[in-house]
């Protein structure tokens, strides 16, 4: 009995020991585990960040390529837009070669263009072809300078369907030839009589073609609605007239006040300078050289710079307004300058006494 009392303390107390062992064992394992499982998360944390980082500089490394990318691409489209657009400005979308080769087939048109000034109203494409086929093959004939019956309709309009303004009385036109010495030749038709009261100006349209200063006058304070003949048939008196150019409104037709008339020869000019106030159409007409208008605009600007560069002359004052408008500007202005330097005198002076 003792013996059975006995091994039932060491069991219990056995018991209590490997109970005691377990809970410290437990206790012993506990923090380690503990402090493995707090160690992964700093060290998935760290990872994160690191990461993070990572993928914000790949971002940013991205965003700048794409950024560089598009700048190019922007660049690219900035240059062909400006290309493109250089283009499209000139005229059909040419180069400039193309454009100094298209200057060229233009005056080589011109050349092979006669201009045919002073037509009546009702004149027909088949009436000037009938003129001017005896010179050559014509490739064209346009009609210009007409004036549409109404302001709606386009002067294209009114050249097909023939709606003309009543007043209008002339008309323009151009004939183009397929050879250039055809229009040469048709230039002899200058002059002559096609309508009753119209005498037809035939002139070539090149800009090549100049005008003789030497056998033409100058005419101003013209009628506005005279015609090309009234002048024609007031200087016929002086001479043979080769051609008479009234300068007209694009839009009305009407004239600007101001013409030319050249004559065949220079002794015309001498006589027509004498009609100078003469009354054409109730109103007294200038007659001038043609030199003359130029010569006179050059003179004055010399002359008003010689009076500013130096004292005016009565004479000068008398002859020329604008010139002694100078003048009265200019010498007061050397009166104000010389009591200004008398004022600083004095002041100097009184810094010296002091």
């Amino acid at each position: 009995s003792v013996s059975l009392k006995e091994n039932k303390k060491r069991k219990r107390t056995e018991e209590a020991e490997k109970v005691s062992e377990d809970r410290s064992s437990s206790i012993v394992q506990e923090p380690p585990v503990k402090v493995k499982k707090a160690g992964k998360k700093d060290r998935s944390k760290a990872e994160k960040k690191l990461s993070d980082r990572e993928n914000a500089l790949k971002q940013a490394d991205e965003e700048e390529d794409q950024k560089l990318f598009q700048n190019k691409t922007k660049q690219k489209k900035k240059a062909s837009q400006a290309v493109t657009k250089s283009v499209v400005n000139s005229p059909a979308g040419t180069t400039a070669g193309q454009q100094k080769r298209k200057k060229v087939a233009d005056e080589t048109v011109d050349r092979r263009t006669v201009f045919v000034g002073n037509l009546p109203v009702d004149c027909t494409v088949q009436v000037l072809k009938s003129l001017f086929k005896k010179y050559g093959q014509i490739q064209s004939i346009r009609f210009r300078s007409l004036i549409p019956a109404e302001d709606t309709i386009s002067k294209k309009v009114a050249a097909i369907k023939h709606k003309v303004h009543p007043n209008a009385k002339f008309v323009n036109a151009y004939v183009v030839f397929k050879e250039e010495c055809d229009a040469k030749k048709a230039l002899k038709e200058n002059g002559t009589e096609i309508a009753s009261g119209f005498h037809i100006r035939v002139d070539t349209a090149s800009k090549t073609s100049s005008h003789d200063n030497k056998r033409s006058v100058f005419l101003g304070n013209l009628p506005y609605d005279i015609l090309d003949d009234a002048v024609r048939e007031h200087f016929q008196v002086c001479g043979d007239v080769v051609g008479v150019r009234v300068v007209r409104d694009r839009e009305t037709g009407l004239g600007k006040g101001f013409g030319y008339v050249l004559f065949e020869n220079t002794d015309a000019v001498h006589l027509a300078l004498k009609l100078n106030n003469s009354v054409l159409m109730g109103r007294k007409i200038r007659v001038q050289r043609t030199g003359d208008k130029r010569k006179a605009r050059q003179k004055i600007p010399d002359r008003s710079h010689a009076s500013k560069a130096t004292a005016d002359t009565t004479t000068k004052k008398k002859s020329y307004s604008n010139d002694s408008f100078v003048g009265e500007k200019a010498t007061p202005l050397k009166k104000n300058v010389k009591p200004k330097r008398l004022k600083t005198i004095p002041k100097k002076k009184a810094g010296k006494n002091k």
